[in-house]
């Protein structure tokens, strides 16, 4: 039996890179990273997804909602969560 990567994996089932669906599974898996780094954030901070939705005026279920799945993330609402509620900085990386 042949062992296949991920990356084989991904290729066979999503496409190859540059395809709709590929691309589109691609920026799935970014939200949901963006989603993990946010709680992390938070998770280190002490703070609840409560105590962190006051400090940013939304509600403790849009934090879930954020935090299981970054998609749907306005850029102004992400500053506002690192930088008003967790006290951080966003860096953001573009590649062409």
């Amino acid at each position: 039996m042949e062992t296949k990567s991920w990356k084989d994996i991904k290729d066979n089932v999503y496409g190859t890179v540059g395809t709709e669906r590929r691309d589109e599974l691609e920026r799935d898996f970014e939200s949901f990273k963006i989603g993990l780094l946010l709680k992390k954030a938070r998770e280190e901070k002490q703070l609840t997804q409560s105590e962190l939705a006051e400090l940013v005026d939304k509600k403790r279920e849009y934090i879930s909602r954020v935090e299981n799945n970054g998609s749907n993330l306005t850029l102004k609402t992400l500053f506002d969560i690192v930088e008003k509620g967790l006290g951080g900085k966003v860096k953001i990386s573009i590649e062409v």
